[in-house]
């Protein structure tokens, strides 16, 4: 699922996709959808809009498939392949010169996007499957969470990288970093979502983190003044980054297990 809103006056591009082999596009405020691709190579593990918001990357088993958003072709337009096995992240620089992704053979990957060579051009290699990638706003550092519990922090100029482990042995399932790189939260597979206050960053300084705080049975995504955790028990709560206090539960009464939720480009929608 991945969601974008193209200026003040402009819809929402909602995209959801899953097992199904197939990605819809929905008209967000009527829930209509008017468009359906077919995706037949595989399952769709995870979905990016590029910057300019012209084209869609899918990403599936072994490759990365991209669609052009505003025309009617079904077909991919660029595909991306070479990945052994599942690619569980994708995303983008954002002047759109490369893509990032993350997969289950043990690495995070980035694509010049601008080369006409659709090989990847550099690889961070870890030691346990990787789940989710995130590029710091600075546009400099990739984070990367595993499933050995790990999260790196991989230096794109420098091509160091520090680790950091918030509970052994525990699969990290997402995380993500607000706009002002304020915070950064991850969440792992026993429902732990652990929040870090975020310095440096800047030119030759290295980003730090500083513990904040810990919340419980979460899955999250992260705006600017609001954080949302998604959870088994059918709510999505939001609180506040200012203190960590919850602000408002959202629960829907025909709602099971809440997988995910992504805010909109303007975080003025939620959307789960």
């Amino acid at each position: 699922m991945t969601a974008e809103t193209e200026g003040s006056s402009e819809p929402v591009i909602l995209a959801t996709a899953g097992y199904d082999h197939a990605i819809k596009f929905w008209q967000a405020h009527s829930g209509i959808c008017h468009r359906t691709v077919q995706h037949p190579d595989s399952q769709v593990n995870a979905m990016q809009i590029t910057p300019d918001r012209q084209l869609l990357a899918a990403a599936g088993y072994q490759h990365i498939r991209m669609y052009d958003i505003n025309s009617s072709n079904p077909s991919a337009v660029v595909n991306y392949d070479g990945v052994s096995k599942n690619v569980t992240a994708v995303g983008f620089h954002e002047d759109g010169k490369w893509m990032f992704t993350g997969g289950e053979d043990c690495s995070a990957r980035i694509w010049d996007l601008r080369s006409h060579n659709l090989q990847c051009q550099r690889v961070f290699q870890v030691n346990a499957p990787v789940n989710c990638v995130c590029l710091h706003p600075n546009q400099g550092e990739l984070i990367v969470g595993d499933q050995s519990g790990a999260i790196h922090m991989w230096d794109l100029k420098t091509d160091h990288n520090e680790q950091l482990i918030p509970e052994p042995d525990t699969s990290i399932l997402s995380i993500s970093i607000d706009r002002e790189a304020s915070y950064m939260a991850a969440v792992n597979n026993q429902g732990n979502c652990y929040v870090w206050s975020l310095t440096g960053g800047t030119k030759d300084d290295p980003t730090m983190l500083h513990p904040r705080t810990k919340i419980p049975k979460a899955h999250k995504r992260a705006a600017l003044n609001f954080l949302a955790t998604t959870s088994a028990d059918t709510t999505v709560n939001i609180w506040q980054t200012a203190d960590f206090s919850l602000k408002k539960t959202l629960k829907e009464t025909n709602q099971r297990w809440v997988w995910d939720c992504a805010f909109s480009e303007d975080s003025q929608y939620l959307i789960t």
